[in-house]
């Protein structure tokens, strides 16, 4: 006997396990089979093995699942949990003897209801497992997760509806709504469910989509996605596609005879095809026409009344010349007779727009009285604007302290007071009709005038600026200059995919003026500035109203009229034309983080027993703090607890929020479930500037005032933040503008060298002596390498001041907090003492 061999049989413990086989066997089949038995087939025979497994479930509603595990041979099973063995009370037994083998076997089932399973959330899922034992050791089964099923109602992305010409290709998105499991998704048109399989002309994509190769006139209709899982069934709203027919010429017919007309025509139709559904007309004639000759047209002879005719014709031209060179005689006559001393109006106009003329008095005839307006023209006149008569009343451009002549005959501005005779002149900067048009929102708004010397807009409180650096404007150039912020919801920029909005969307101008030299846009970002997960792209709204992308971040050529610097929480966007901008982030894998920014608020006074505790979650700008506290400051809200920065994952996984830890006997949550949940794509894809959550607390007693808990805002599968919250709901602490909102007391327009820190003159020298190139590399490159900005080596050479451009970078980062000694120790290190004129106190140049 084979099995009577080996170690198994030297075992004492195997001796035993062979009496029982053999008085089990004898007892089941009698006496009469014993002699012939047979034994286990080898020793994992008597190991524990599993029949059945526990899978997998979902729970439905409140349906509690169950969970089955059978195994032979055993002599206890039990059922473990999330780590926790089930209580033996909660384990339904059965044992039976399997026909076949004549091995025991014991089946074990167990309930888990839907409160067992809400309990557990955060990073771990709810599981099971099995273990069962035998004289010879123990097994353990597969986990089997326990998930609650559900499906949201709102689709993620819908089918937009379209008119397509025919044999087009259709394509319509559908992303289906988070649910668990995930939703199988299939698309009617009115009504009826679509099978590609039966019509091949269409498809359905791994991501849902509804292709149609080629538009039928029968593919007119409703288009809608429905997603379904074992929870519910939704349908999203149904998308109208009409397929639309364009007309098409026939040949053309063949020429009729010659009729007596003398002409002989042919015809086409619009009938190939026939236009239908909405689809053009056929473009030209349907009929042509040609003069023939033939029997019924015969040729006429001319007669004496058509030799009449035509010297009648000739007669009138002849008289009507006549007429014509007499009164271009009296014209000249009367012109020559003109006051000779009147002033060409090419040189008055010229760079102005007249704004109404007033007669002039006899004795100052010789005064100019057209006014400038200077925003409505980008040109200039380079010369002396002089009047042909000489006389000491007249308002001369060439001198006093506004403007100044340069050797070329252009005019400059400079700083300095006026006299009372050019204070209505420069009244007029301010006072330009063209932008009266503009909303004045001071809140979100900026507006300044500026010449060359340039300056600085900002909106305060915000992040955003716009520096328009020395010589930016051209000489002899006025511009009034503004910035705003966009919160109207009806402007934003559509987003599609992985996209999301990463800047506020600003819009600088006017567009269309002429600048020597890019502009510099300051504006906060969210994005974690990690290129290596983002392709970060530069928006601008065209002339249309719709968004093109203008650059690519990091594969910017350096000869376009854009070009921007990513920082850690700021874009700098070199701009040579004003317009509308945005940055728009598309992830490249599920590590793409946004900043996001956590801000609580609660009731300024309480008077009753319910007490609100409001979660802000917005993007990390400093607009939309903004907003945020400028609305709860009419809420009568206030802060309490300082702002806490969260990154938010590209994993599709929702933000959840939850409260814990309150003095049971003095406060409890009004909330049913265990936590709060935003969905990704409401974050993610910026429809909405913050979104909230509110936690209501109800206090037990009108007495209490005290109130301590945790708050927790994390993720799923992510990162988290935690909020200790100790304070006194009577007492209003903390104020809004004082204490959490830095208010910038600066102010938003600044023209000339007071928007600057680098006095002009000084920067002037400065340019000249590191423009060109050093063979000791004691150049611009170095003062680049030295400020840190050497990634931008390419762009700045591409300029025709290298040095000018660095400083202009410089002055838009350091504008608050710039350290001017520092540059001069910058530039004491790159050899140039130039810098030493830094270290002078305050003073002009």
């Amino acid at each position: 006997m084979p099995l009577l061999r080996g170690p198994f049989v030297r075992s004492r413990l195997g001796a035993s396990l062979l009496v029982f086989w053999l008085l089990v066997d004898g007892f089941t089949r009698g006496s009469e089979h014993a002699a012939t038995s047979t034994l286990p087939a080898s020793f994992t025979d008597l190991f524990p093995h599993f029949l059945v497994e526990p899978e997998d479930e979902f729970i439905v509603k409140n349906k509690p699942v169950t969970l089955t595990c059978r195994s032979t041979p055993a002599t206890q099973i039990y059922f473990k949990c999330n780590g926790e063995w089930v209580h033996q009370d909660d384990h339904l037994i059965e044992r039976s003897v399997d026909p076949n083998t004549v091995l025991p076997v014991m089946q074990v089932t167990i309930e888990i209801t839907r409160q067992q399973v809400e309990k557990v959330f955060g990073l771990d899922e709810y599981w099971c497992q099995c273990v069962a034992w035998s004289t010879t050791g123990t097994q353990k089964s597969q986990k089997a997760y326990i998930r609650i099923a559900y499906l949201r109602k709102n689709f993620e992305e819908e089918p937009q509806g379209k008119e397509v010409a025919l044999d087009q290709e259709v394509l319509l998105h559908c992303h289906p709504p988070e649910g668990v499991p995930q939703a199988e998704v299939e698309w009617q048109r009115n009504e009826d469910v679509i099978d590609p399989a039966s019509d091949p002309n269409f498809f359905i994509t791994a991501d849902h989509n509804l292709v149609i190769k080629k538009a039928r006139l029968a593919d007119t209709g409703n288009y809608t996605c429905v997603a379904k899982n074992i929870v519910a069934r939704r349908k999203s709203t149904s998308a109208t596609v009409l397929v639309y027919v364009d007309g098409g010429w026939s040949e053309w017919s063949k020429w009729s005879p010659c009729g007596a007309d003398c002409s002989m025509w042919r015809t086409r139709e619009c009938t190939q095809p026939t236009p239908g559904t909405g689809g053009k007309d056929c473009q030209g004639l349907d009929i042509q026409s040609l003069n023939c000759t033939s029997e019924q047209c015969p040729q006429t002879v001319s007669g004496a009344e058509d030799v009449a005719l035509y010297v009648g014709m000739v007669a009138i031209a002849l008289c009507l010349t006549l007429l014509l060179i007499v009164v271009v005689l009296v014209y000249r006559r009367k012109k020559e007779g003109l006051d000779a001393d009147v002033a060409d109006s090419s040189i008055l106009t010229t760079g102005f727009q007249p704004m109404g003329i007033k007669p002039s008095k006899p004795e100052n005839s010789h005064l100019l009285t057209i006014q400038p307006d200077l925003t409505t023209t980008t040109t200039s006149y380079q010369g002396t604007l002089r009047s042909r008569h000489e006389g000491t009343g007249k308002f001369s451009m060439s001198n006093g302290p506004l403007l100044d002549p340069l050797p070329n005959g252009s005019h400059t501005l400079h700083n300095g007071k006026l006299n009372q005779e050019h204070t209505e002149f420069m009244s007029r900067l301010t006072t330009q009709t063209y932008f009266k048009t503009l909303p004045r929102d001071i809140a979100n708004a900026s507006y300044g005038t500026f010449n060359f010397l340039g300056g600085r807009l900002t909106i305060p409180n915000t992040g955003i600026s716009l520096l328009i650096p020395p010589e930016a404007i051209p000489r002899g150039k006025i511009y009034e200059i503004y910035l705003t912020v966009q919160r109207r919801e009806d402007l934003r920029l559509p987003l599609a995919g992985c996209q999301t909005l990463l800047s506020p969307v600003v819009n600088c101008g006017p567009p269309g003026v002429v600048l020597s030299r890019p502009v510099i846009l300051s504006m906060d970002h969210c994005s974690d500035a990690c290129l290596d997960n983002w392709a970060v792209r530069l928006k601008k709204q065209n002339y249309d109203g719709a968004w093109e992308d203008v650059l690519l971040m990091g594969e910017e050529p350096v000869v376009e009229p854009y070009y921007c610097q990513l920082e850690a929480e700021t874009c700098r966007l070199f701009a040579e034309q004003l317009g509308t901008f945005a940055l728009v982030g598309e992830s490249l894998h599920m590590g793409a983080a946004k900043r996001l920014r956590l801000v609580l608020f609660s009731d300024a006074y309480c008077s009753t027993l319910e007490y609100n505790i409001r979660v802000y979650c917005m993007d990390d700008t400093q607009d939309v703090f903004k907003e945020v506290m400028e609305m709860e400051r009419q809420l009568g809200g206030r802060l309490i607890d300082e702002p806490h920065i969260l990154l938010f994952k590209d994993s599709y996984h929702n933000l959840r929020l939850s409260i814990h830890d309150m003095p049971q006997a003095h406060w409890r949550s009004k909330l049913l479930a265990g936590y709060q949940e935003i969905p990704f794509y409401h974050i993610w894809n910026g429809s909405q500037r913050y979104l909230h959550c509110t936690f209501t607390l109800e206090r037990l007693s009108l007495s209490t005032c005290e109130l301590t808990c945790q708050l927790c805002v994390w993720q799923v599968e992510g990162e988290g933040q935690t909020f200790s919250l100790d304070f006194n709901i009577a007492k209003d602490t903390r104020a809004l503008d004082s204490e959490f909102m830095l208010m910038d007391s600066s102010s938003t327009a600044l023209a000339g060298p007071s928007a600057f820190q680098i006095p002009y003159l000084i920067r002037q020298k400065i340019c000249s002596s590191l423009d060109a190139p050093c063979p000791n590399g004691a150049d611009w490159r170095m003062l680049a390498q030295r400020l840190k900005l050497d990634r931008h080596m390419g762009f700045f050479a591409s300029k025709a001041s290298p040095t000018s451009v660095i400083l202009d970078l410089w002055e838009a980062q350091h504008f608050h907090s710039g350290n001017i000694n520092q540059l001069a120790t910058v530039m004491a290190d790159i050899g140039k003492q130039e810098a030493m004129i830094f270290l002078v106190s305050d003073g002009e140049c």
